[in-house]
Parts: C-alpha cells; sequence; structure tokens
C-alpha cells in the first residue's frame, strides 16, 4: 500500500508543469444554500476573475429549473480585456460578449421572401 501511495505522489510529482510559479488567488468567496441557491466568486494574480449566482425558479413545469447568472474577465494572449457574461436556464447556455462571433446580416432579397412567405396562405401538401 505504502509503495502505491509513493508511486502515485511520484506520478503528481512529475505531471506537474515544470518552471512555472503557481498562480496566486487574491479573492475567493462561495456561500450555498440548503435551498439550492449559490454564489460564488474569485480573483487570482494574473487577472482573472469570475462570479456567478444561481436559484432554482419555478418556470411552471414538474421540477423547478436552475436559473444561473454570472461573468468572466481575463486577458487574452495579446493582453486584450475579454469580457464574457451569460445566463444559463431552461433555454440553454445564453453569453454575451464583444469577442464573440456574430452572424453576418440577412441579405435584403432574403428578408423580403421571408416577409413574403409569412404572408402567403399555405399550400397544400401533395
Amino acid at each position: 500500500m505504502k509503495i502505491i501511495i509513493a508511486l502515485s505522489l511520484l506520478a503528481v510529482a512529475l505531471a506537474a508543469p515544470q518552471g512555472q510559479e503557481p498562480i496566486a488567488i487574491l479573492r475567493q468567496e462561495s456561500d450555498s444554500s440548503p435551498d439550492g441557491s449559490f454564489q460564488y466568486a474569485f480573483e487570482t494574480a494574473n487577472g482573472i476573475s469570475a462570479s456567478a449566482n444561481g436559484a432554482l425558479r419555478n418556470i411552471g413545469a414538474e421540477e423547478p429549473a436552475l436559473q444561473i447568472q454570472g461573468q468572466v474577465n481575463y486577458p487574452s494572449d495579446d493582453g486584450t480585456p475579454i469580457q464574457l457574461t451569460y445566463t444559463a436556464d431552461e433555454n440553454g447556455y445564453q453569453p454575451q460578449g464583444a469577442h464573440l462571433p456574430t452572424p453576418p446580416p440577412i441579405p435584403a432579397d432574403i428578408q423580403r421572401a421571408l416577409a413574403y412567405l409569412a404572408t402567403a396562405p399555405p399550400q397544400p401538401q401533395q
């Protein structure tokens, strides 16, 4: 048993990144309640910070849904600050941030065709 523990510790030591200092945690807070609600926040010395809070919400279904709101901030590889806010609920994960890609605008011809189709009477099935 002692040999297995010693080998496990050796494997962990060899797997650790070499030459990198640990990153200090400047602030860390967390709280959870028996009703399922929670909140946490942390900030590290390398410019990463995150916070979130969540609670169970009655959505009219058999089971309540967990709704979470949060944010993450970090510097990109080139030093540009990245800020991401998000909501996660019964509608899925909904991130928002200036760095996220956006779809191109719908061409005017396609918009007109969609508007026409929305008002056109239904066609019989063949």
